[in-house]
């Protein structure tokens, strides 16, 4: 799954996604030249897994995020560009809230409502060019041939048109899951989930949940698939360059319990529809993904291809009660180890053991 960072110039997208990742070299996306890194999943019931277990290996979930150059009218109108974001999952439109006189807006002024509204007109508008397109071939292909699945597509695609033009993105509509694949091919912009981080200034750092709530409270009400981040791109540039004992006092010093870059992943995480169930052990701790609502035979699949297809049972405990207890052999005793079988719908935070032909 990946992440496009998207945004306007200097608002500090590109320092977020080299702190995110540590990432510096340039990488392509198919015709555009585009950095791509990974970052670990924050996780504290892997951590607390890992002291139970103390094993040989410790593995968390990851995100894939590519920093893509910045968003202009000139970019979205450059068919290689538009090529490279419709084969990501979600965007992370990095908006700046932070006033420096060393670093211009290029609007001459600091906005980020009306950077995020010209940035998602930006995108209705590069749907809608598709939508006009498809909607003339479908036209001239309905009237030499009668095939009722033509005649969905067209409807289809009118509802979109109808939608774009009313300048609401395609995320905001409400699909079967037969229409939901009718659109896919079409990769559309505006129909992928949408994540606003808000880059705040340093005088601002002990207001990232305030800041978070007024947009979930008023500009990203209602809206589907939408969701919001704050980060201080100044403290996260200090963050990364202390040593980890040290990050927690200095995280305190702004009134902070953890740092905006953990919650911007999981924020991504989440946006996604993705969770992790974890495996414990001796030799390993570690975090799966997996879509929400997936069950067992799934998840024996993240592990395995061949878990899934020899899948038997699988032991399930929630993390908490394994820790609690001291392992396997203490939740034995209390009777919190469950045997589900294929159709068992995995919750986050279970710990699996797979039982396999």
């Amino acid at each position: 799954m990946k992440t496009a960072i998207i945004g306007l110039p200097m608002t500090g997208k590109t320092s977020l996604f080299t702190i995110l990742t540590g990432v510096h070299q340039e990488t392509r996306i198919g015709a555009t030249a585009a950095r791509t890194g990974v970052a670990k999943v924050p996780d504290p019931r892997l951590d607390e897994l890992a002291r139970l277990f103390e094993p040989k290996k410790v593995t968390h979930a990851t995100v894939e995020y590519v920093d893509m150059p910045a968003v202009s009218k000139e970019s979205l109108r450059d068919p290689a560009y538009v090529a490279s974001l419709r084969v990501v999952d979600a965007f992370a439109h990095v908006l700046r809230l932070f006033a420096d006189e060393t670093v211009p807006h290029e609007k001459g002024s600091v906005d980020p409502l009306r950077d995020m509204e010209d940035v998602e007109t930006e995108l209705i508008l590069s749907d809608l060019v598709v939508v006009e397109k498809r909607l003339e071939r479908l036209d001239k292909d309905r009237k030499k041939i009668k095939n009722p699945e033509l005649d969905r597509e067209f409807e289809l695609l009118q509802r979109c048109r109808a939608e774009l033009e009313g300048n609401r993105p395609l995320r905001q509509l409400t699909l079967e899951a037969e229409d939901e694949k009718r659109l896919r091919g079409f990769q559309f912009l505006s129909q992928k989930p949408m994540l606003y981080v808000l880059n705040l200034g340093e005088g601002e750092a002990g207001r990232l949940h305030e800041r978070e709530r007024e947009y979930r409270e008023g500009p990203i009400k209602d809206r589907h698939h939408t969701s919001v981040s704050a980060v201080c791109g100044k403290i996260e540039a200090e963050l990364a360059e202390l040593a980890p004992e040290e990050q927690q006092d200095y995280l305190a010093s702004y009134g902070l319990a953890e740092s905006g870059l953990e919650r911007l992943i999981s924020a991504t995480y989440a946006l996604l529809g993705l969770m992790s169930f974890l495996t414990a052990g001796e030799d390993e701790c570690r975090a799966w993904t997996i879509p929400i609502g997936s069950n067992a035979v799934k998840a024996a699949g993240a592990i395995h291809s061949d878990f899934e297809k020899k899948f038997i049972r699988a032991e399930v405990v929630n993390w908490k009660a394994l820790v609690d207890h001291g392992g396997y052999a203490g939740v034995r005793e209390k009777g919190l180890l469950r045997l589900e079988g294929k159709e068992y719908i995995v919750k986050d935070g279970d710990v699996l053991v797979i039982r396999h032909g």
